[in-house]
């Protein structure tokens, strides 16, 4: 999750956006830069590793200027080099970037193809090369910034620094976040209030598809269809908790929101889009060689490993075995020599997960993991760690970092079939055109937002729920089972949709909502089929499909929430959203401790 900060200033600005980075340095520990505006010339300094490599660099090449940008990096599109590093510029404009620009290969293309020259692997240099042809053109930056932004797909924040104005900044988002910040002849730009935290304490937060220009004397905001709007200007906390909840009612709501950001930081970086190809950091042994996996987590973690099994074995061909990790060494299991065991753990310090890691170690398993804490114990027993970009997951009810979970665990099912030889150059290319499609599909999916609150109502005075769905759904059913039982404190019950009639059908009455995942393709008819069933005995349905399913199928629901339609392998990212935000607003409707849920802990540390 990268980090950004821009200060139109009335002092030097170079040390405090460091500081400003400093504040945000758990969004990326790979590259850093900065760039200021001097004299009509955009000043650049950029360095790999920590952030102190940067102080270093400008220790020995100073940046003055009164305006400046600047970002921490997570490598995402390009390896994590100097060059690859933000900001990006041209001989006009300098900017830096935080999410995906999904269409920069087509735009990329027509720009070399005008006679642009590319310097480095990213994504984010297109929109530099974008703005920097507007204004060669005789645009003013206000205007090049309008024209370009409607060209850009995917999720981002921009801030936007030119050559010749060393007096303002601009700034834009979508489906990133992006703080203003108001000081006294001064005016900020930040991914969140606590990196402006020392600079200021008045910020507002950018809407949806918002941009803005700023200046010394203030900043001025336009909605996506370019009309001035105003937003509140609040006065933040000094606490950081206070600080990183922004403008949302709940951490839970956050970073149900963040999604489509950290899921395209994660995404990124395990895909070459140049290339469309994957990429797996270093490893020290043969991937082709592993002819069974253990899957092994804990509760949602869990559940991200049970949709990773039906890829592995559909792309790869290769067994998996699924356990909990509070059961797994208890039963004795049998390892096969030679075998991968692939741990699941948000923070990578989960007790009884920790202990099974150890034991698959002790009986010769390669060891691989799947962690949002990349200096956690189970990051440093590994073989290959495999990092998630999520951000600090504040919120007990894990959301963010199960989604990027199913990315990083996506992107290793498709690098494995193409080691096994079960996966053709062009069948990963298409693999990996649908994972980036993927953050857009969740930004889509949070646009249904409002009309799931409106209908959370209709499940809030049940005592007990249940989910179905088949194939890849039937985990996701789990999972919004899971999420409703954490923070509303309604039983709940998560079953494959043809367990139904094998017992738990006896529980239907218009007494209990029956929430069912069914994106069309080939298993839709089968659910629906089950669904019916239910609603034969009087069940209350409240069906989670796209346009084409709920045409079919939604007539006689209770309710329905519509997703957009995506290809099956990025179903289960999509549709972990609407479960989601049910579980949330059920939870608000009954006045529940969203963030803090009874008897729940974030990391549990003992077994």
């Amino acid at each position: 999750m990268c980090g950004i900060i821009g200060i139109v200033g009335k002092d030097q600005v170079a040390d405090r956006l460091v500081d400003g980075l400093r504040r945000m340095e758990y969004r990326g520990y790979d590259s850093a830069g900065v760039c200021t505006v001097e004299d009509g010339a955009l000043i650049r300094r950029r360095a790999e590793g920590k952030l102190g490599n940067l102080v270093k660099e400008l220790a020995g090449n100073p940046a003055p200027g009164l305006v400046g940008i600047a970002h921490t990096r997570w490598a995402t599109h390009g390896a994590p080099t100097t060059s690859n590093a933000h900001p990006h510029a041209t001989a006009e404009v300098a900017l830096v970037h935080n999410g995906i620009i999904e269409n920069f290969k087509p735009l990329r293309e027509a720009l070399t193809a005008r006679g642009r020259t590319f310097e480095s692997d990213t994504d984010t240099e297109v929109v530099a090369h974008l703005v920097s042809e507007q204004v060669e053109a005789g645009k003013s930056p206000e205007e090049a910034v309008r024209a370009v932004l409607p060209q850009l797909r995917g999720a981002f924040a921009l801030a936007i620094a030119f050559r010749k104005h060393a007096d303002m900044l601009i700034g834009a988002r979508l489906g990133s976040p992006l703080v203003v910040g108001y000081g006294e002849g001064e005016t900020y730009l930040g991914s969140d209030a606590l990196a402006l935290a020392p600079l200021t304490q008045r910020i507002a937060y950018l809407e949806e598809g918002d941009w803005v220009i700023i200046s010394r004397d203030g900043a001025w905001i336009f909605d996506k269809d370019n009309n001035p709007v105003t937003r509140e200007v609040t006065t933040s906390g000094v606490t950081a908790a206070t600080i990183e909840k922004g403008n949302y009612r709940h951490f839970m709501q956050k970073e149900i929101f963040e999604q489509p950001t950290v899921v395209a930081q994660t995404l990124s970086s395990y895909i070459r889009p140049l290339e469309q190809t994957v990429a797996l950091p270093q490893m020290d042994f043969d991937l082709s060689k592993i002819d069974r996996i253990t899957i092994v987590a804990c509760g949602t973690s869990f559940y991200a490993g049970m949709v990773a099994k039906y890829w592995f074995e559909s792309f790869a061909r290769v067994p998996v075995d699924i356990d909990v990790a509070s059961e797994f060494r208890y039963r004795d299991p049998v390892l096969q020599p030679g075998g991968l065991a692939l741990f699941i753990s948000q923070s990578g310090e989960t007790a009884d997960t920790l202990a099974a890691l150890r034991h698959c170690k002790a009986n010769g398993q390669t060891i691989a993991v799947v962690v949002n804490v990349p200096t956690s114990s189970m990051a440093r027993e590994a073989d290959l760690l495999l990092p998630t970009h999520a951000g600090p997951e504040i919120g007990v009810a894990s959301t963010k970092a199960f989604t990027c979970q199913l990315a990083v665990l996506a992107a290793l099912a498709a690098h494995l079939a193409l080691r096994k030889g079960k996966l053709s150059a062009e069948e990963e290319r298409d693999i990996v055109r649908h994972l980036i499609e993927a953050p857009a599909a969740l930004n889509a999916a949070l646009a249904h937002d409002e009309e799931i609150a409106a209908m959370a109502h209709l499940v809030a005075p049940a005592r007990d729920v249940l989910y179905l769905g088949r194939g890849p759904d039937y985990p996701l059913a789990l999972e919004g089972a899971l999420k409703l039982k954490e923070i509303s404190y309604i039983h709940a019950e998560g079953y494959a949709s043809g367990e139904m009639k094998h017992g738990p059908i006896a529980l239907i009455d218009e007494a209990v909502p029956v929430i069912v995942l069914a994106p069309s393709g080939p298993l839709f008819e089968k659910t629906v089929s089950n669904m019916q069933e239910v609603m034969a005995r009087g069940g209350k349905i409240v069906l989670i499909s796209d346009a084409e399913g709920l045409a079919e199928a939604g007539e006689g629901c209770m309710a329905t929430i519509e997703m957009p339609k995506v290809h099956p392998l990025i179903a289960p990212l999509v549709y972990a959203v609407p479960v989601q935000l049910l579980a949330y607003h059920v939870a608000v409707a009954k006045g529940t401790d969203v963030d803090q849920p009874r008897n729940l802990a974030k990391s549990v540390t003992v077994e």
